[in-house]
């Protein structure tokens, strides 16, 4: 791009993903570029970005869906805001190709590229995940989850005691994680405040199976705080099989490595990402043997010994070195803590090489673990201190709740919460919505079908019928043809 009043050529920024690390690069790239000092563009399919720490809250009703995304738009004024995939980067050339929902794709040119793509699901070709399962990475499907469970709900209601009623409401959460075990727990706590309003199940016909593959669940915590957290879900009805593997959801029947199989209508995977596959695969920048983006500690793609100028990368997408010590493999693991401040620092660290500074190294050590356990009870580590219970659940809720970006976010966040102290749960579901349609084809007046025109009758010729059954035209004329004869 050239400035029209002094002719220089302004450095263009290219933005690949609107998650986390992308939209707080944008954000803090325009607090720190002066006027006309580069242009910003970020592409994302989606034009909001999701702040995923509060989708099992979403997922049990405690906050409302919108509440929970930033809109680009809204939040980035100085940013050209492209809602698209990129589904190739050529970085020899400096291009990255867009492709939008509709109209034609094109090469969109760039000087410096940060690549803030994210992770998706991992999964395994495990027979019928594919078709039964749900994740819980978008805001839709924390949605979905909470209407699957409130309309199963109604359904299990009209039915009587038996296996179409356990299946109903049987729920399996794949993945002992961070992720897994606060949706099991809130969901849980959902389950069991739905009752009341259904005199006709008890809380025995529930039932929230959670599935973990290792012999413990959150690694990221103590092993003396996991078990808490184990002893925490028995006392409210939960099971969790450690050492268990899924290998089959056919027709959702999740069969377990035990032997075991349990019928489910609900299958939530949470059992690992992967960094973006379409943005990792459809480029040339370097990748390692995780699928992550090579990465240096001062947030540039490369090596230690080699830089890739003009290419930078950060949060689940990259391989960015720990140089604390304490990442898995040497490495800052996967999550929003690390996303954030990675980002923060990339574009400090983008406006100084523009400028011709270095860029700084990242370093973070990690402040704790938080987790949420269901409404009032939560678990808190970090070192060696730990805090479970109701003082755990008010440290989440406002480590979280500060996290939100924008005051305009947080306020609506803390609206919900403060709304749902008073006024419990919204506990209707919409699942309908995804049929928004439905009730109007149903009704809705339809042109009738043409009535199908008669047939002609058949040209009858008079020589060929005799007698009574002579036409009465031919009648006629013999008539006339005797009185001109008289």
């Amino acid at each position: 791009m050239t400035d029209t009043v002094t002719g220089t050529t302004v450095p263009k920024i290219l933005i690949v993903g609107g998650g986390y690390a992308g939209f707080y690069t944008a954000w803090k790239l325009e607090k720190h570029l002066r006027k006309g000092e580069a242009e910003v563009t970020i592409v994302d399919p989606l034009p909001y970005m999701t702040y995923q720490p509060f989708l099992p809250e979403v997922a049990a009703g405690e906050i409302e869906a919108r509440h929970v995304i930033v809109g680009l738009r809204r939040h980035l004024k100085k940013t050209r805001v492209v809602t698209a995939k990129v589904t190739g980067i050529n970085h020899a050339t400096k291009t990255a190709t867009i492709t939008p929902a509709d109209g034609e794709p094109w090469q969109e040119s760039y000087d410096q590229i940060v690549v803030t793509a994210g992770a998706v699901s991992r999964t395994f070709p495990i027979p019928g995940i594919a078709d039964n399962a749900i994740g819980l990475k978008t805001i839709e499907e924390a949605v979905a989850i909470r209407d699957r469970i409130l309309t199963n709900f109604d359904r299990a209601a009209n039915l009587p005691a038996g296996p179409e009623r356990d299946r109903l409401l049987t729920v399996v959460v794949v993945g002992g994680g961070f992720a897994g075990i606060e949706v099991f727990a809130e969901m849980r706590a959902l389950a069991s405040s739905l009752l009341k309003d259904y005199p006709q199940l008890t809380f025995d016909d529930t039932h929230f199976h959670l599935i973990e593959a290792m012999s413990r669940i959150m690694p990221e915590v103590s092993l003396k705080t996991s078990e808490w957290v184990l002893k925490s879900l028995a006392k409210r009805g939960a099971y969790v099989h450690l050492d268990t593997q899924v290998t089959g959801a056919i027709d959702g029947n999740v069969e377990l490595s035990t032997g075991e199989t349990i019928p489910s209508d609900l299958i939530v995977w949470t059992a690992g990402v992967m960094a973006n596959p379409t943005v990792v695969r459809g480029g040339d920048l370097p990748v390692e043997e995780r699928g992550r983006i090579r990465t240096r500690p001062d947030l540039r793609v490369g090596t230690a010994e080699e830089v890739v100028e003009g290419a930078w990368a950060a949060g689940d997408v990259s391989a960015v070195p720990d140089l604390t010590g304490a990442g898995v493999g040497g490495y800052c693991v996967p999550n929003a803590q690390h996303a954030v401040r990675q980002a923060k620092l990339l574009a400090k660290n983008l406006v100084a090489v523009l400028r011709d500074e270095l860029p700084r190294e990242y370093v973070h050590h990690n402040l704790g673990a938080v987790a949420g356990l269901g409404l009032y009870n939560g678990v808190f580590q970090s070192g060696k201190l730990s805090i479970k219970g109701f003082f755990a659940w008010v440290a989440h809720r406002g480590y979280h709740g500060l996290a939100m970006p924008s005051w305009e976010r947080k306020w609506r966040v803390i609206g919900d919460w403060w709304h749902n102290f008073w006024l419990n749960r919204d506990n209707v579901s919409l699942q309908t919505v995804q049929n928004p349609r439905y009730v109007f084809e149903e009704f809705a007046a339809r042109p009738r079908p043409a009535a199908p025109a008669p047939e002609a009758a058949p040209a009858i010729d008079p020589k060929s019928v005799v007698g009574e059954n002579a036409p009465v035209a031919g009648a006629k004329a013999d008539k006339a043809d005797k009185v001109a004869a008289n």
